[in-house]
């Protein structure tokens, strides 16, 4: 188990947002934090701290040269999400993301299009391809959303989904939508559902607050599940210290 930064933006700032906020045309979104600082500067910072595999979100249009810049200055190191498609998969790799992550393109009116995915799949190669799996609870369930968080689809977080769509992709990436950005503690259901059911790598983001969020993570995965934190840090105007995340990945 690791630790995975982030680079999260909108309007071409970085941004923590809280998540359950995001609607269409996403202005009135909760902003956690915003900062006049380049993605770049961040992107630096997770490089010289060996930190290889977090993400690069784009919240919304607006956002595409601010992540180039930010892909630029981790060739390799990072991953890239937000209205990645078969036509523009390409610009962002040949930039330097090592991974595109994709949610958004392969479900139509709620639905999973498969043939949409294996054409991605066709396009970016299953080893570089990252399926967003971030889900809200309903009804007792974990269920996919899309369209900014906001749209629920048909498909369940569970062993036969993940087991299957593990077979188009080389990770996942969830986010607990429902706490994502409030530094209310993770949802150690959705950890522990993930810990025991992804059969390849896998990233939950959502609620991380302190070095014991890590711990749990850690413990409650049993150590297969990757964890990212964004608001709670203070490089993003929290209060949990940056520095003792890298060393705690580091003794990790």
């Amino acid at each position: 188990m690791r630790f995975r930064p982030c680079i999260d933006l909108k309007d071409g700032k970085v941004v923590q947002i809280v998540g359950g906020s995001l609607k269409d045309g996403d202005a009135n979104a909760l902003t956690n934090f915003e900062t006049e600082q380049p993605p770049s500067a961040f992107a630096q910072r997770y490089r010289s701290d060996s930190l290889p595999g977090g993400h690069v979100i784009a919240l919304g249009p607006g956002n595409t040269e601010a992540a180039l810049e930010a892909l630029g200055a981790y060739p390799g190191g990072m991953h890239y999400g937000g209205g990645v498609n078969p036509e523009n998969a390409s610009r962002f790799l040949d930039a330097g993301a090592s991974h595109v992550i994709v949610t958004s393109y392969v479900f139509s009116q709620g639905e999973i299009d498969w043939a949409r995915l294996v054409k991605l799949v066709a396009e970016v190669g299953k080893e570089r391809l990252v399926l967003d799996l971030s889900c809200r609870k309903r009804d007792g369930v974990y269920w996919v959303v899309t369209d900014r968080w906001t749209r629920f689809t048909d498909l369940p977080v569970d062993a036969e989904s993940l087991s299957k769509l593990s077979e188009y992709c080389s990770e996942f990436l969830v986010h607990g939508v429902d706490v994502e950005g409030r530094m209310s503690g993770i949802e150690t259901d959705l950890v522990a559902l993930l810990g025991q059911k992804c059969p390849i790598p896998v990233t939950y983001a959502g609620g991380a607050r302190s070095l014991e969020d890590l711990e749990s993570v850690n413990r409650i995965g049993a150590g297969r599940v990757d964890l990212t934190i964004g608001s709670a840090l203070d490089i993003f105007g929290g209060d949990l210290p940056y520095a003792d995340v890298v060393a705690w990945n580091r003794q990790a």
